[in-house]
């Protein structure tokens, strides 16, 4: 499938092409919205991670049936077309057939500050040819009604000790409805993590950054899925909900199908000396 990319990417001079380390390429998409999400990942995913020699994949799942949530069916397909791990947000468990099996599914994550009693995990550490890699997924306190988590500032800086027991190399997906609150992380988890890769407001922030410490951090990866919509659904029915207040079920939207993320490049202890925005439209979705 042929792809066009649109990019901004930066780097660490130091560590750039010297040869020193084994370099860990980690591909983060942005959330997985629908049908159309699915289709760009089914059909764009395993050729990039070809083109561009990627060893690991993380995709947030939040949006994946419907928009609303992750089904079993979903997540199984998605695992088979490449992603090795799948994040989840406010509505991790918005399909009751994903209650019983995260607890078998060491790939599919929660949030880690829920409560113990939640079903499955919040992190793990996962292994790749190029040695092992964390991840930790959190989810933020403003703006959700449906589901709270514990402090998540609080929760990382406890957890990171026994994450780098490990690994140094760790990514944080941080699944926060306001970017005031997944920006305010960036600076918190910087030095401490590999990335911090921000996602919940399906909409790509313009803010990718690379720390001299050696840290990637965005405020939001964007979405996989349809660009031409709201919030990945059909504009116009977002629209008749919000002006007759009628709490109708939302359509999907299918315009403009892109993969959007980011790829980063992690050395051995765990600094990321490069990284770029990806941007993918697929072939016949062009705009």
């Amino acid at each position: 499938m042929g792809m066009a990319q649109a990019s901004c990417s930066l780097s660490l001079v130091a560590g750039l092409g010297t040869g020193y380390f084994v370099a860990m390429r980690v591909l983060v998409l942005g959330e997985v919205v629908g049908k159309a999400g699915l289709t760009a990942v089914k059909e764009g995913l395993k050729s990039f991670v070809c083109e561009k020699n990627v060893d690991f994949t993380v995709m947030n799942g939040n949006g994946v049936t419907g928009g609303f949530g992750l089904g079993k069916k979903h997540a199984q397909m998605l695992r088979k077309s490449g992603i090795r791990v799948i994040t989840g947000g406010e509505y991790a468990f918005n399909k009751r057939d994903m209650v019983d099996f995260l607890p078998k599914s060491s790939w599919i994550l929660r949030p880690a500050n829920l409560p113990n009693e939640s079903p499955g995990r919040g992190w793990n550490v996962y292994e790749t040819p190029k040695g092992e890699i964390a991840v930790v997924n959190l989810l933020g306190q403003s703006g959700y009604t449906r589901i709270h988590g514990s402090n998540p500032f609080l929760l990382i800086q406890d957890l990171i000790p026994k994450v780098r027991e490990r690994t140094p190399r760790i990514l944080l997906n941080f699944h926060a409805s306001t970017t005031a609150e997944k920006r305010t992380m960036s600076f918190h988890v910087n030095s401490l993590v590999s990335i911090m890769a921000g996602s919940g407001t399906r909409c790509m922030t313009a803010d990718l950054a690379l720390s001299q410490e050696g840290t990637a951090s965005i405020t939001d990866l964007g979405r996989t899925g349809s660009r031409g919509g709201v919030y990945g659904l059909n504009s116009q029915w977002e629209l008749g909900i919000l002006r007759s207040r009628i709490p109708n079920r939302s359509r999907e939207a299918f315009e403009d199908v892109r993969l959007q993320g980011i790829l980063a490049q992690l050395t051995e202890d765990g600094r990321c000396d490069h990284v770029e925005m990806v941007d993918l439209p697929m072939e016949g979705n062009e705009k």
